[in-house]
């Protein structure tokens, strides 16, 4: 029998935190991390022009900004209710 959406969802967060407690999830996430902060910094300075220090500082500003506009329209759909 296949398992339901739910059982799914349990069984994945009982495999993350397996691996958490065995490893450092700073270290296996370290590769998807820095690929995902260049897609900001290449969007913010694309021709790599900028001083370093502006181009992080700009690259950490649209991070937030994204991840602002993922929490506003995750609140508007559970408000919504989806």
């Amino acid at each position: 029998m296949p398992m339901t959406r739910s059982e799914r969802q349990q069984r994945a967060r009982i495999g993350g935190f397996a691996l958490a407690a065995s490893r450092d999830p700073r270290e296996y996430t370290r590769a998807a991390r820095r690929g995902f902060m260049r897609r900001f910094l290449d969007e913010v300075d694309p021709n790599r022009t900028l001083p370093e220090a502006e181009r992080e500082r700009r690259a950490t500003a649209a991070l937030k900004a994204h991840m602002g506009r993922l929490a506003l329209r995750s609140a508007r759909k559970r408000r919504n209710g989806r």
